[in-house]
């Protein structure tokens, strides 16, 4: 609800009052929407920026083209898609088309199931690692449990099989895939140098000349690894994890958020003026 005041620790309250099992929808939206709107976009970007190192997942990306010919479309569509369900659930209207919306894109690739399940343990898992590290405050328990459960569901309703259950049972899986799969090809460097744009534009402008110092930075080495990408100066690794940790102590200390994420809808450099949800994943003319 728009411009309720609050409390600094009211939602956390909310959500530590809330069942993960059951209210999983309402804590992971607190969670995007209310407590942490940039960090979770930016671990959301770079949990998809992870999954696209997987070999397969990336020789499938680039068999469509239209990442390495839309790569903002197509991002900004997949993250509408995203954030459609999150925002409405499964049972609304907007949710449901939304779903059909996803299905029909994976239609289009021949996705291995392992891969897929790794696609959502990076939703689950990136954003609560990034949040640990650079959140204003620690994710709760709750939060954990509510983001696995919730892409779990999302999973099976995407009729991907063996999908792990509770939030530990999937940071381990997310370990144990990558350490087998996550490789250097070249596919997966070619979308790399593509989408960088789009973590450009997450840069402050007047960072914009460094942003691919502080780039490679946000990439662990595993992932640099997988896309060739050199590591970042040492001053590029102090700075931005100082600027960081710098921020999140200056919101620790702000007054919370009073409208929340996305409450006048969700906007994009591809749909300035709003977008037909039914119309997304088309190629542009």
């Amino acid at each position: 609800m728009r411009g309720i005041r609050r409390g600094r620790y009211d939602n956390l309250r909310r959500i530590r009052g809330s069942d993960p099992g059951t209210d999983y929808l309402l804590i992971h939206q607190l969670t995007l929407r209310e407590e942490f709107p940039w960090d979770m976009r930016m671990a959301f970007n770079l949990a998809f920026n992870r999954s696209f190192a997987l070999p397969r997942v990336a020789e499938g990306l680039v068999g469509t083209g239209r990442v390495l010919t839309e790569p903002r479309r197509r991002a900004d569509d997949t993250g509408i898609i995203m954030y459609e369900i999150l925002l409405h659930g499964f049972e609304h209207p907007r949710g449901r088309l939304a779903l059909r919306l996803l299905n029909e894109a994976h239609r289009h690739v021949t996705a291995d199931n392992g891969d897929s399940v790794y696609v959502l343990a990076a939703l689950a898992v990136v954003p609560m690692r990034w949040l640990q590290r650079y959140g204003w405050r620690s994710p709760d328990e709750h939060e954990r449990e509510a983001a696995a459960r919730y892409y779990r569901e999302v999973g099976l309703r995407m009729g991907i099989r063996d999908i792990p259950s509770g939030y530990a049972a999937f940071e381990a899986w997310f370990d144990t895939y990558e350490a087998a799969h996550l490789r250097h090809s070249p596919e997966a460097e070619r979308i790399e140098r593509v989408t960088r744009d789009l973590l450009r534009s997450r840069v402050p402008k007047p960072l914009r000349g460094v942003a691919d110092a502080l780039i490679a930075t946000l990439y662990d080495p595993p992932l640099r690894r997988a896309y060739a990408v050199p590591d970042p100066p040492a001053w590029a690794r102090t700075g931005l994890h100082a600027a960081l940790r710098a921020r999140a102590l200056l919101l620790r200390l702000a007054r919370p958020r009073t409208t929340p994420l996305f409450a006048d809808g969700i906007v994009t450099k591809s749909y300035p003026d709003g977008y037909d949800l039914a119309k997304l994943g088309q190629r542009s003319s």
